[in-house]
Order: C-alpha cells, then structure tokens, then sequence
C-alpha cells in the first residue's frame, strides 16, 4: 500500500488572489478547502491544488514548477497571453535565446513555462505535462515507492514518475541543483490508503528515506517530513 498524492500546495501571501490566477490559466473550479481554498482537476491531474496562507515573501527560485504543454504556436501563445492577462509576467532564470519554451512567474512569482508544441517527452501528457522538480536522482526513486508511481524516465541522474491513471509527469532535473532559501513555497500534501494507518505509513515513509520535520507546526494532525533532498511533504490522516 502506498501513498497518496492529495495535493499540491502553494504556500500564498493573498491565497485567493493566486487561487484566481490559476483557475484562469488552466480551467479549474474553484472550491472550499479544509486548509482554504483549493482548486479542483477536470481532467485526468489526479491532485488537487491548494492555496495556503503566509506572511513570508517569496525568496529566490523555486525548486518545482508547472511545465504547460500546447497544441501549436498559436495555443502556445494563447496561453502565454492568457496568463499575462491574468497578471503573470516574463522573467529570466537563465534561460537562452533560442528556447522555444516561454519562462513565466504567476503574481506572486511563482516560476512556470509554456512549453512549445512537439515536445516529444510531454506528447500524451494533459496540459499540465509534468511538475518540474530541482533533485536527486536518488529523490526520484524515493518518490516513485512512496507514491507507487512507476519511473517512466531514468537517464544521465534525471528521472521522472508518472501515475498509472495518466496525469502529469514529476521530473527531478539532477545537479546542478538550486540552493534551498528556507522552506519550499510548494509541496506534496499525502494520505495514507483509504482505511489506512497515518503513522504506519509515515513509518514506511522514513524507512524509504525521509526524516521528520518540526517547522513550527504544533499540534496538528498531519505530519511533516523531509524527501532525502530535503524538501517539505506532509501526510495527513486517512481519507
């Protein structure tokens, strides 16, 4: 039995402010959440994605983000237009001329990019084609047990998992790897199998590789952990 994936979070200075924006980029609805506001999938995404509130200011780069696909130049376009409108904004994290991808930050400076069409590696992924990841090799593997998500790629230190049920790609990009300032402003919120046992599988969470976590988060009932990168998940009770 393994985990699963709930939900992507985004940890949000105005949570209903990007709950906006991101329900305009992709065609999600917008819907009450235990944590706050989160947005629901209308295709095969298989996760939500929440919005939670902060009062610390986004620094450096993050260490995830949302690859778009498209269709064509035009879509591509479109999309890119779209998310302007919606107050995102050109940014450049080093990115060269002849990229065909577009390089963008939502309102609150979340990277993402706009893939180009015939992206070969992303072709029978939706429009989220994969969540983009700073890691290990040796991460990838650790996500592929924890969810039971088989590595679909597992070339040069860079690996990907993917659903059984479809959805988007994770990829973890191997070294060189971006400097970690402080906690992630996204993670993965799991939960064990229905009629699970939380701290069973946090257990058999730590016996793959992560660690426990105190960031402050008192008595709750979820727990925090540590991927063997280092960055934040939690597990919450059975669903």
């Amino acid at each position: 039995m393994t985990s699963h994936l709930v939900a992507l979070c985004f940890d949000a200075n105005d949570p209903g402010r990007l709950a906006h924006f991101w329900a305009g980029v992709l065609g999600w609805e917008i819907a009450d959440d235990p944590a706050g506001v989160a947005l629901l999938p209308n295709d095969d995404t298989g996760f939500r994605i929440r919005f939670l509130p902060t009062r610390q200011r986004k620094v450096g780069q993050n260490q995830m983000h949302f690859d778009l696909t498209s269709t064509s130049l035009d879509d591509q376009r479109q999309t890119v237009a779209r998310s302007l409108g919606l107050g995102a904004r050109h940014i450049d994290i080093g990115q060269r001329p002849e990229d065909d991808h577009v390089v963008l930050a939502d309102p609150e400076g979340n990277e993402f990019c706009v893939i180009e069409p015939g992206n070969n590696f992303l072709a029978d992924c939706g429009f989220i084609g994969a969540l983009a990841c700073d890691g290990s090799q040796q991460v990838g593997y650790f996500w592929s047990e924890a969810l039971g998500w088989p590595l679909v790629w597992d070339q040069d230190q860079e690996t990907a998992i993917r659903s059984p049920h479809g959805g988007p790609k994770i990829t973890w990009g191997g070294p060189p790897f971006i400097p970690k300032t402080g906690k992630n402003r996204l993670h993965f919120d799991l939960a064990p199998p229905p009629h699970g046992d939380q701290q069973a599988e946090v257990d058999r969470l730590v016996s793959l590789g992560a660690t426990r976590l105190d960031i402050g988060q008192g008595e709750v009932d979820w727990v925090v952990l540590a991927d063997p990168d280092g960055h934040e998940f939690c597990v919450s009770t059975p669903r």
